[in-house]
């Protein structure tokens, strides 16, 4: 299929050789030479081509067991392997006004068995960004607003173990509020999807800098550790390391402080009770809850002084010379005590045995680090362009029948209605991601499936093109980059989350599984 060809499933010519493009809802009229609003298409010599070229990816070969790593040195222009060539959507082209086939709609054989693989570029205006920042610092309140240049573009949501959770864009901000709220959400998606770093203010909480792949920035200060469990698990994980060495240990948390000789831990190894009580709300023995306010403290907390959340010391247990260690949930911050005989905390020099339990703390932590998760609804001109009957193309997603990839790396689907799908944006090639000012995010989708289930979903074959036409016509033009080691390879059998096939004619077609998340 030729760059001409290929230009002439969109727009429309008009005077003085404007062409109206049709790849979107917001219908520029492009003049000769220019480029339309998005930057992805542009009017060359009366032909409305992208500018981007579409994204080949090539599998590494494995030799004597290996595999080889492909163009060490950049391609060297030859024709590629059809083999090991996957079509990516980067750089295809759309679907809009939905009733189009896809840009590209893949033949070729794999194991044997005949697939097609559906190639676009996804209008996205259902979609956004799931961010996961690994620190037990306090960000937010939940439901807090998350902001970008004072524009509202999502919120705080539900904090899950050791990680703290934004929700970025969705419809309603990038549509549903005003222009500018629109864009600067757009904006947004589209830096953290390319993992750039966004700086981001939370009401009622604080500033933090996020970048994918990288440790989330809290009030200019770079985060380093993820939380190696609550107080009390940190308590139970490491009591019999500190056994003989200390008498008490707090480990100071926002959600659980543990206190050990309460905690079943210290009962198990027999520790004697030391009459230090912490304030906060007893859950269970050695538990506490709401010890001091989420902050940016010792273990999430707003303390500062670890001291000051000991609510009493009962002269009738406690003893002189009783040695007290209080530490964070990451070990980063510490404090070892010695009662002196008015049974008052005197800080002392730690012992090197007790520094090093703490020290075996912060080794036991993962580094603090971004993930940015595409998460986006896939209906409209995205189906359209796969089957003349949409809802079958749902239902084989959803029986794992057919594939899903964004940019050639797997997907998690969510269950239930549609087809919506969760991608590492790490895990998907540079420049994966583009914008239309409507505004929507502009994505790469792919679907993978054998060739008579296509047939039987009612897929537009007619248009299907060997994958060695696609090669000769687009490879030099293409942008050709090595295959994502960590993805698994789309037409290999059980690499995806579930796995079968469809009987056709009583002959079984050969499945192809719905990735798992990478």
């Amino acid at each position: 299929m030729s760059a001409e060809a290929r230009s002439k499933q969109f727009g429309a010519a008009e005077e003085g050789g404007v062409i109206r493009c049709d790849a979107c809802p917001v219908l520029c009229r492009i003049k000769p030479g220019r480029a339309g609003a998005c930057d992805r298409y542009a009017n060359e010599d009366g032909h409305l081509v992208r500018v981007d070229p579409v994204l080949l990816l090539e599998k590494a070969v494995e030799a004597g067991g290996n595999l080889v790593p492909f163009a060490d040195a950049g391609w060297d222009g030859k024709l590629l392997d059809p083999e090991r060539t996957f079509v990516t959507g980067v750089g295809s082209g759309t679907t809009y006004p939905d009733y189009k086939p896809a840009p590209f709609i893949v033949a070729a054989e794999h194991d044997g068995v005949d697939t097609v693989t559906v190639v676009t570029e996804g209008i996205f205006s259902y979609c956004g960004v799931k961010v996961k920042i690994d620190t037990d610092r306090h960000l937010g309140p939940e439901t807090a607003p998350v902001r970008a240049n004072g524009e509202q573009i999502g919120h705080v949501t539900t904090a899950e173990y050791g990680s703290q959770m934004l929700s970025i864009g969705g419809v309603r901000h990038l549509t549903g509020g005003s222009k500018k709220e629109g864009n600067v959400t757009c904006r947004a998606l589209m830096d953290l999807c390319a993992g750039d770093p966004v700086t981001l203010s939370i009401d009622g909480g604080h500033e933090v800098v996020v970048q994918a792949g990288h440790a989330p920035i809290v009030d200019g200060h770079p985060e380093e550790r993820m939380r190696v469990g609550c107080g009390s698990a940190a308590v139970g994980i490491f009591a019999r390391q500190w056994l003989g060495h200390v008498d008490e240990v707090i480990v100071v948390d926002d959600h659980i402080t543990g206190v050990l000789t309460e905690h079943q831990a210290g009962k198990v190894l027999q520790m004697p009770a030391s009459g230090i009580r912490v304030r906060g709300r007893r859950s269970t023995p050695g538990r506490y809850f709401q010890v001091a306010q989420p902050g940016l403290g010792w273990g999430g907390t707003d303390i500062t002084e670890p001291l000051e959340i000991i609510a009493k010391i009962d002269p009738a247990t406690a003893w002189p010379g009783l040695r007290l260690l209080m530490t964070s949930t990451t070990g980063e911050d510490a404090l070892y005590c010695v009662l002196d005989e008015n049974l008052v905390p005197v800080p002392a020099e730690m012992p090197s045995a007790v520094r090093a339990v703490v020290d075996r703390i912060g080794e036991n932590c993962e580094p603090s680090l971004c993930s940015v998760v595409f998460m986006a609804g896939a209906g409209g001109s995205l189906r359209a362009g796969v089957t003349e009957n949409p809802v079958l193309l749902t239902r084989s997603v959803a029986a794992g029948e057919t594939r899903v990839t964004m940019g050639g790396a797997p997907v998690y689907l969510w269950p239930g209605g549609g087809i919506t799908v969760m991608a590492d944006v790490t895990h998907m090639p540079k420049g994966s991601f583009g914008y239309v000012p409507t505004p929507a995010i502009v994505a790469p989708i792919e679907f993978t499936l054998p060739a008579a289930l296509y047939e039987i979903l009612g897929g537009h074959a007619s248009d299907a093109v060997s994958i060695d036409d696609i090669l000769r016509a687009v490879a030099p033009e293409a942008r050709v980059e090595a295959w994502h080691g960590g993805n698994p390879w789309p037409f290999q059998q059980g690499a995806g989350t579930k796995s079968g096939g469809t009987k056709t004619g009583g002959k079984k077609t050969g499945g192809t599984g719905t990735g798992g998340a990478g």
